[in-house]
């Protein structure tokens, strides 16, 4: 019976059988007991959350903190208009290029070590940067607070891709979206309180503590497994990563002040520029264990939304970076002041992120939401690029509130909808990827952008000064104390501010346009509810064609490509109507998905013929032990009758047996006994004998029924086989 049993469950099981060793392989934080990854619960997902989100809160608002206290600093340590855009500009650039390599560095090595090393070097580089007493190592200790802000958003976020499925993370995206909006835009409202309060410094300090809580809170509650492997470090691709990223920050830092913009200074950065872009390529491509894996290029959805993420990247930088100069420098409010008004924008973050989260998870659906927030993106900086100088605050407040909406719909979805379309092993390194580009997005951004803000300033300077009378000769000294101005000359200056601000937006706003348009032609995919990505069960065939994006190779869950259902159930099995080249080479996704469907039904054809075999074996098995325990049954019941027999024998001559008692009395009563007794037991082995047919009869009968549905089934394939391969051919007929 057991092995009848045994047989009976074996079709359930196999597919979870024959996907467990690929989870095995490309895991690389949770291993997969069971078939899958380890479930966390609610409890254990918001203790390790409050450690994650408190060293992002602190990794975000040290990119902005500084933004309304530069003009404090810079006039302290007696700094130049071009080391003022660096100190921003410094944190943006290493954390642009090191989110990449803290990101493969997550899929390599301990998820938890290597946050836990971020926030030290985190740590490190706020404490030398409140430190400094001028402005060069200043640059430095910011650019290892980069160093550090870098690891913390990548490997906070490549911990949630592995502790949460895709349909779960949707919530606790939304309080990452939240800590990110609000601590990002937050910075400069902090940092003008701490200027005008206790001083510039403690915009540095501040986010010590918070980070060394966050230290050992993740020290206590974060429990992730990595799997030991051999590990190969890209070096030539994190320096080339480290080029790339530097050399677009370096032309427009230069550019419109040493040089032209158009000049052959600007295309020997530009050549150079290329030639690492494309030396990079080919580097990445033969890297064992590339530093950026261009083959997340290759998804679709993570490619359009690496574009998306580009504008998304410099109107979250550039808002925050911008807007309090603009409510400062425009209109001559203190720097606490131009913090809080900035409240609006903080607000409709903080909203739409968090609820728009809630709603992502319970519906399971992502770009409904994408789309609004990419309509407010284009909309919000579109109006913002309407403002100058004489703007009245409920205006510009509204106009924010826009931008918030679609700043707060976009950052944590974009993520969100990457990680759905990927496995648990690329997660950290595609997670490093958006956050990469964002970041670049918006380093570059608000270089580019306060290269023309500076321009556009002192033209219009120099314009109003020349209407007063005055020589603009200094115009362009890049001094930021206006206090020091006289009355006339301050007022020109900060409507030149308040003026020039508005065209900042509208470059903005055009780069949210691709964000836009990358949000409107991505496939939605229904976010899965597994941290592993699995192959469904290839039975439903008009389930898996509908629900197919036309990529081959972007990994999504159930049997929807030819090479990842063959590869997990029949062994990379090939589809018999076509061979590698034809299959690869079909432009029609139609075709590609019929072809798809083929290898799918083959490959479960060829899973039912082997349980048919198993079960015809097995089968001839219980035969062969049924006839024996026949025989055995047999035998036994005939020991029982020869020694009923030979009782009978004894009983029917009673002088051959000595009498019971002094007179006999008694003996009779004992061979009467004896006689029962046998009779009894011949009775329990005839019973044994048909119980033992019954079950043997019962075991046969289930065994050719699990043989009738085999042949069912099977049969079943053929003919959906057949009818795809006849709709394949009427496609061909219908194109040629």
């Amino acid at each position: 019976m057991s092995t009848a049993t045994r047989s009976a469950t074996a079709p359930a099981s196999t597919p979870a059988a024959t996907a467990a060793p690929s989870a095995a392989r490309t895991s690389t934080s949770v291993p997969p007991p069971a078939g899958g990854a380890k479930v966390y619960s609610h409890r254990e997902i918001l203790e390790v959350m409050t450690g994650l989100l408190a060293a992002l809160f602190t990794a975000m608002l040290s990119t902005t903190i500084v933004s309304t206290a530069l003009p404090t600093i810079m006039s302290d340590l007696h700094g130049t208009q071009r080391q003022y855009t660096w100190v921003i500009t410094a944190s943006l650039l290493a954390l642009t290029i090191t989110t990449p390599i803290w990101g493969k560095l997550s899929d390599l090595f301990s998820k938890k070590l290597l946050v836990q090393m971020a926030i030290v070097v985190f740590v490190a580089g706020s404490v030398g940067a409140g430190l400094s007493q001028t402005v060069p190592p200043m640059m430095a200790f910011r650019a290892l607070q980069g160093v550090g802000m870098g690891g913390l958003i990548a490997v906070t976020q490549a911990i949630m891709g592995s502790m949460i499925s895709p349909r779960e993370r949707g919530r606790y995206s939304g309080y990452m979206g939240a800590v990110m909006a609000v601590s990002t835009v937050s910075g400069p409202l902090l940092g003008g309180v701490l200027t005008d309060s206790v001083g510039w410094r403690w915009c540095f300090f501040v986010c010590v503590p918070l980070a060394m809580i966050s230290l050992v809170v993740l020290q206590r509650t974060l429990k992730l497994v990595t799997i030991k492997r051999h590990v190969t470090i890209d070096y030539a691709g994190a320096a080339l990563v480290a080029v790339v990223a530097a050399l677009p920050m370096l032309w427009v830092t230069f550019a419109g002040s040493d040089y032209a913009w158009i000049s052959w200074q600007s295309g020997a950065f530009l050549l150079g520029f290329l030639a690492a872009v494309a030396l990079l390529v080919v580097v990445e491509l033969r890297a064992s264990e590339p530093m950026v894996p261009l083959r997340v290029l290759n998804n679709r959805t993570t490619l359009l939304m690496i574009l998306a993420s580009l504008g998304v990247g410099m109107a979250m930088f550039g808002s925050s970076t911008f807007l309090t100069q603009f409510f400062q420098l425009g209109g001559g409010h203190t720097p606490t002041r131009a913090g809080l008004m900035t409240i609006p924008l903080i607000v409709s973050q903080l909203l739409v992120s968090t609820l728009g989260g809630q709603l992502v998870s319970r519906t399971g659906r992502w770009k409904p939401l994408m789309l609004v927030g990419g309509v407010a993106l284009v909309a919000g900086l579109g109006l913002m690029g309407t403002i100058d100088h004489t703007t009245p605050y409920w205006q510009v407040a509204l106009y924010m509130v826009v931008m918030g909406v679609g700043i707060g719909a976009l950052v944590q979805n974009i993520v969100l909808a990457v990680q759905n379309t990927v496995d648990v092993s690329q997660i950290g390194a595609t997670s490093a990827a958006i956050a990469f580009f964002r970041s670049l997005a918006g380093a570059v951004g608000v270089a580019v952008l306060g290269a023309i803000l500076a321009n556009q300033v002192t033209d219009k300077v120099a314009a109003g000064l020349r209407t007063l009378g005055v020589s603009g000769a200094g115009a362009g000294d890049g001094s930021l104390d206006l206090d020091d101005l006289p009355a006339p000359v301050q007022a020109v200056v900060r409507a030149a501010y308040g003026d020039s601000f508005g065209e900042l937006f509208l470059i903005a706003a055009a780069a949210a346009v691709l964000t836009l348009v990358t949000v409107l032609i991505v496939k939605e995919v229904p976010l899965r509810t597994t941290v592993e990505m699995r192959p469904e069960a290839a039975g439903d065939v008009s389930a898996a064609l509908a629900e197919d994006t036309g990529r081959e190779d972007r990994g999504l869950e159930g049997p929807k490509t030819a090479q990842i259902a063959s590869d997990r159930v029949a062994a990379e099995r090939l589809v018999e109507t076509g061979s590698d080249d034809e299959q690869g080479t079909w432009d029609d996704p139609d075709a590609r998905r019929v072809v798809a469907a083929l290898d799918v039904l083959t490959a479960a054809q060829d899973q039912a013929r082997s349980h048919q075999a198993t079960s015809t074996r097995t089968q001839a098995e219980l035969v062969g032990l049924v006839d024996a325990l026949e025989q055995r049954i047999d035998q036994v019941a005939g020991e029982f009758r020869g020694q009923i027999d030979q009782i009978r024998a004894r009983i029917a001559e009673p002088e051959a047996q000595p009498s019971l008692g002094a007179d006999g009395e008694g003996g009779d009563g004992v061979r009467a006994y004896e006689y029962r007794l046998l009779l009894d037991s011949q009775q329990t082995a005839d019973k044994v004998t048909r119980l033992a047919r019954a079950e043997a009869e019962r075991v046969l009968a289930d065994a050719e029924q699990q043989v009738a549905e085999l042949q069912g089934r099977i049969a079943w394939l053929k003919q959906a086989e057949a009818e795809l391969a006849d709709r394949v051919a009427e496609r061909v007929r219908a194109e040629g």
